[in-house]
């Protein structure tokens, strides 16, 4: 494995945000009330779109984070965000590249809740 102080800071953040997205862990995802509420919302189909999920391109990920994404599932256009907080939730995180002092937090929501 790669000692992630070598890499550069944007991918660093990447590869914590794809762990989140992929495996579900290193932070937690919140999925809005209104996406649960669709009649063909199913957390597993979800979970592997997320997983799956390789549509980052200039637009949507000028950084090169990969925290943002949009995608059409249940026939709905969803999107996703993952925010950066400290680990008790209460501020932004200092260090968005440091596990150890950020809580991330990915949220999913149909498009029109942005």
């Amino acid at each position: 494995m790669t000692d992630t102080t070598e890499l550069p800071r944007a991918m660093t953040i990447a590869r914590l945000n794809d762990q989140l997205r992929q495996t579900g862990t290193g932070g937690s995802i919140v999925i809005t009330d209104t996406l649960r509420k669709v009649s063909r919302f199913n957390a597993s189909a979800l979970a592997a779109a997320l997983a799956s999920y390789d549509g980052f391109d200039a637009d949507n990920d000028p950084h090169g984070e990969r925290d943002f994404g949009d995608l059409t599932l249940f026939g709905e256009d969803l999107l996703f965000k993952i925010d950066y907080y400290d680990k008790d939730l209460t501020f932004g995180s200092d260090d968005p590249a440091n596990p150890d002092v950020t809580q991330r937090v990915l949220t999913v929501m149909l498009a029109c809740d942005w």
